[in-house]
């Protein structure tokens, strides 16, 4: 994706395996452990997030977006 790019925030509805929400979850949580009183502090949410904007940007959703055939 162009650097120039700009890129914006939007919420939306979107449909994912139960196991891939699973994955996410269980690997946020490894990735910061508990806190001294064996509580998570991470949002899911914002990591499943940051999770598919990574994979969209990394996979050309532009692109794919830009092509009709794909609508």
């Amino acid at each position: 994706m162009s650097e120039n790019n700009q890129m914006v925030r939007v919420h939306v509805n979107i449909e994912i395996s139960a196991t891939a929400l699973q994955a996410v979850v269980a690997n946020s949580k490894k990735m910061v452990g508990t806190d001294e009183k064996g509580h998570y502090r991470v949002d899911t949410a914002d990591a499943l997030a940051d999770l598919i904007s990574k994979f969209l940007n990394e996979k050309g959703f532009d692109q794919f977006a830009a092509d009709i055939e794909n609508y």
